[in-house]
């Protein structure tokens, strides 16, 4: 080809370029006007954002994920027994069908028994005048929590869901190593650790429990690669009969008992960062457990200060944290003061799960300021939020958030005990929220921006989602060579641009439909 012929198409894609701009710009005004004709009729709504590209779920935790129908199979498959008293798994013998407990497998074959189990497991049917959506929300984890964890088999469930939902990417909560980092703590440092009228030596324990805490990584390294090769084999990754599943994206954060004692929360955030810094499958750690209990609301400036000591020795390790997941009632006043604005300036949280008390923390205008000028963001559960708090509508912040600056994304917390997914979170944000086209557009986005990922980002800095030089359509648009190039240099920027390639495909689609 020579010179002359190569300029020349040079210049047939600059020319081209602002008429594709503006085909684009036409596709997105008509989807968005397809939703705004569609917004108050549910059925079109939900098959609408079913297929709207969602980017990633940053707030996800795997047992919560599952849908209790699974649990019952595999309880069933696994010989596992069910006190039919208490609605819930047990370890022992079954005693048989004529006594309280009895074979998981019977249940399959009862259908009261089954809608009861399914009941009892999650939010289905659960009724508020008998108990709060705290209550059975929580208390649904014991009654399920006897399984023997099929975690490769949850996996592949919510790695199919997630592709079913149009969500590219799952960052998801999990204690890899058993729990051998709590007993750890507790055998290593002891009540002493943290006893009333002593400030704790945070250097001198990480330095006590540091020689004893390789066998627990081992095993929890060991038991990722379990669970990722489970998955495969129920997903069939890798072979031509591979679910859509296969190409979700997965993280891991590894998960603390806020809960539990001092000595052994600081082994398991201790263990949370050296996991993260040693295993790429690992990118953070979140606390977890009701923010509202006991122990979580006596000792949570005592696990702040832990994290803020330990982001000092492992400053890399991505750090996201539940907080203000409190309503008024749920404690006294005071307790809904603090917890965000610790959680982002002592715990260094890049992102915070919920925040949904944060206008009754001291001066949250300013605290909103910080967050949006640090770049926080709020991981919003709707569902969750409705269920569990009974936060929903206007008294709930996301508009507050919005408003601020703040980033936000959508996430589903526990879908398979709130019984929702994240085409119902966006339906949420729409019906419940008032939220448009362009603002659903936005938090898909953000998602991926704020996934803690390596690699460049496709899109610059600020918040317009202004693609790079390479990805810009002079240079051939998202789907161009140089877009291409830079997408495989880094799993952050190759799902970004798989998300605007998306979009363009699902805009186009739906701007030669006419609104309903």
């Amino acid at each position: 080809m020579t010179r002359a012929l190569c300029a020349a198409l040079a210049l047939a894609v600059i020319a081209a370029a602002p008429a594709r701009a503006q085909a684009r710009r036409t596709d997105e005004a008509r989807t968005a006007a397809y939703l705004a004709a569609v917004r108050e009729r549910p059925p079109l709504l939900y098959a609408f954002l079913r297929e709207m590209p969602k980017g990633g779920d940053l707030h996800s935790h795997l047992s919560g994920a599952v849908y209790a129908e699974s649990f019952l199979r595999w309880a069933a498959e696994d010989s596992l027994c069910i006190s039919r008293r208490a609605l819930a798994l047990v370890r022992g013998t079954c005693a048989g069908a004529g006594g309280d407990t009895l074979p998981a497998a019977a249940a399959m074959g009862d259908q009261a028994l089954y809608d009861q189990l399914v009941d009892a497991w999650s939010m289905r049917n659960w009724n508020a005048a008998r108990i709060s959506g705290h209550d059975q929300f929580f208390g649904t984890f014991e009654r399920f929590g006897a399984t023997s964890r099929r975690v490769g088999d949850e996996l592949a469930e919510a790695q199919a869901r997630a592709a079913d939902g149009r969500v590219s990417y799952l960052e998801l909560m999990l204690t890899p190593d058993g729990s051998r980092a709590s007993r750890l703590g507790a055998e290593e440092l002891g009540d002493a650790f943290a006893a009333p009228g002593r400030e704790p030596d945070f250097a001198a324990a990480r330095q006590a429990l540091l020689p004893r805490l390789a066998p627990v990584l081992d095993s929890a390294r060991r038991a990722l690669t379990r669970i990722a090769a489970r998955r495969d084999t129920v997903l069939g990754c890798g072979t031509a009969r591979a679910s859509a599943g296969c190409g979700v994206e997965v993280r891991w954060l590894y998960q603390v008992g806020r809960g539990r004692p001092p000595a052994q929360v600081f082994a398991q955030i201790l263990t949370g960062f050296e996991l993260a810094r040693a295993d790429p499958r690992v990118v953070g750690f979140n606390l977890v457990m009701p923010e509202d209990g006991l122990v979580s609301m006596r000792d949570f400036t005592l696990q702040m200060r832990m994290i803020d000591y330990l982001h000092g020795q492992y400053p890399g390790v991505k750090v996201a944290l539940h907080a203000g997941e409190l309503s008024p009632g749920l404690v006294p006043p005071e307790g809904m003061r603090f917890h965000i604005r610790q959680s982002v300036e002592l715990g260094h949280a890049s992102r915070i799960g919920h925040g949904v008390d944060v206008m009754h923390e001291d001066r949250p205008h300013e605290l909103l300021r910080e967050m949006a000028g640090r770049g926080v963001m709020v991981e919003i559960a709707l569902t969750s939020n409705d269920v569990i708090l009974g936060v929903r509508g206007r008294d709930h912040p996301l508009a507050a958030y919005r408003r601020a600056g703040v980033p936000v994304a959508l996430a589903t917390d526990d879908q398979g005990v709130s019984r929702s997914e994240m085409p119902r979170e966006y339906q949420r944000a729409v019906e419940d929220q008032g939220l448009d086209y362009a603002a659903l557009k936005e938090m898909a986005r953000t998602s991926l921006r704020h996934a803690f990922l390596e690699g460049a980002e496709v899109w610059r800095g600020g918040r317009a989602f202004t693609p790079v030089p390479e990805c810009a359509p002079a240079a051939g648009g998202w789907r161009g060579s140089r877009c291409a190039a830079l997408a495989g240099r880094g799993t952050r920027a190759r799902l970004q641009r798989e998300l605007e390639i998306a979009f363009l495909d699902f805009e186009a689609r739906y701007a030669a439909m006419a609104p309903p």
